[in-house]
């Protein structure tokens, strides 16, 4: 039997009823795109609470390299739909037993215009959590779960800038920066979720050069929907 959830989930699921794209993103999304979903897979651990899934990309990959972001990809042809996505990548990635999810409802799709990807962001409950490791060690580096009191401390928020202008939410927590598309979603959802605590948005920091480096020539379209 599938425990029960977790009482702090009540707020964001409540929430989430409410919220469109608007909530994640200034720009709307084109009806036609590349489909891809990402899994945000949360748990819950004894000494620090409730926490999400999310690894960080191999230094050597040609685009994202070093990045930190919800295990995920692009839909393969025979995936049926955007939650079978989202736990085949997973799976994929860093050994998640599908079995161990509870998947609780889709987020609103959005767009990353630099990649012409339109993501499904996958809600879940990890209801019986087990040891994950990078799957695939050429792609990920490092497989971590994050705690949402350390993301929603005020001392782990910042802005980071990117060479093209872009300014956009950021998070440095247990030697990581997060950032992008994956920052901005987490940001989101700790607004939702009702987590989140003031912070000093005037804090704006470069962008690692070593983030940006091998990124394609094109600047990012949005602040709030730059990369996968």
């Amino acid at each position: 039997m599938t425990p029960p959830l977790p009482h702090w989930f009540e707020p964001l699921l409540t929430n989430i009823r409410n919220a469109d794209s608007s909530r994640f993103t200034r720009i709307p999304t084109p009806d036609q795109g590349r489909p891809a979903s990402v899994l945000i897979l949360f748990g819950e651990e004894d000494r620090d609470g409730p926490d999400v899934l999310v690894l960080q990309r191999s230094a050597t990959m040609r685009t994202h390299a070093g990045q930190v972001a919800f295990p995920g990809g692009a839909a393969d042809p025979g995936d049926d739909g955007p939650i079978a996505t989202a736990l085949r990548e997973a799976e994929e990635e860093v050994g998640l037993d599908p079995a161990s999810v509870t998947v609780l409802t889709q987020l609103p799709r959005l767009w990353i215009p630099v990649s012409d990807f339109i993501v499904t962001p996958v809600l879940a409950w990890w209801h019986k959590p087990h040891p994950v490791e990078p799957a695939q060690p050429a792609e990920v580096a490092h497989v971590a779960r994050l705690p949402i009191a350390e993301l929603a401390d005020p001392a782990n928020r910042l802005r980071v800038k990117h060479p093209s202008g872009y300014i956009g939410a950021a998070f440095q927590v247990r030697g990581m920066l997060v950032w992008g598309f994956t920052a901005g979603v987490i940001s989101t959802l700790l607004d939702l979720g009702e987590w989140s605590l003031p912070w000093d948005v005037s804090r704006v920091e470069s962008l690692p050069r070593s983030q940006v480096e091998r990124r394609p020539a094109r600047p990012p379209a949005d602040a709030d929907a730059f990369d996968l």
